[in-house]
């Protein structure tokens, strides 16, 4: 008989230690979404200017990614101008591999080794000065191989030269 008692008190700790612990588990979580709840009032500057930033984040790297990406075949549009009409037509150039200059056409074009190197350099968008600064030449040398170089191309502007060079194979 005695048995059974400390077997009745026992279940009837097990209940209260079972509701205490619940008891306590949900005056924690209580506490917690309180503590929440102030400090996203308190620092919702700081939260929303993360969240700002972290979307920005993944759209420049998105976008990095997007744009770093090397395609089979590369799209250049060519613009043509016939007297008063300009046609516009998409032209594919295959991806960039081993270039090799048509030394033929440049023997042909009596250009130099310096006139092609200001070519390509000019063809990568750099000023007479960056160009001068590069091959350590002063910037009228520069505009001096441009002048000539532009005689020998049949070129007026160094968008119509790069045209030309690329055609004649003497630039990529």
């Amino acid at each position: 008989m005695a048995a059974r008692r400390w077997e009745g008190q026992i279940a009837g700790v097990k209940k209260h230690v079972l509701l205490y612990g619940l008891l306590g588990g949900l005056l924690i979580a209580l506490l917690k979404v309180i503590e929440y709840r102030y400090l996203v009032v308190q620092h919702s500057v700081e939260i929303y200017g993360g969240l700002i930033a972290l979307v920005f984040a993944a759209v420049g790297i998105w976008l990095g990614l997007k744009f770093t990406q090397t395609p089979d075949a590369l799209r250049e549009t060519v613009v043509v101008r016939e007297s008063e009409a300009v046609a516009i037509r998409e032209v594919e150039i295959p991806a960039p591999s081993a270039f090799v200059v048509n030394t033929e056409r440049q023997a042909q074009l009596r250009i130099t080794p310096r006139e092609l190197e200001i070519l390509e350099l000019m063809a990568a968008g750099l000023s007479n000065r960056e160009i001068g600064e590069r091959v350590f030449v002063s910037e009228n040398t520069v505009k001096t191989h441009l002048r000539r170089l532009f005689e020998k191309l049949g070129a007026k502007r160094r968008t119509q030269a790069v045209q030309v060079g690329k055609e004649c194979g003497l630039i990529p």
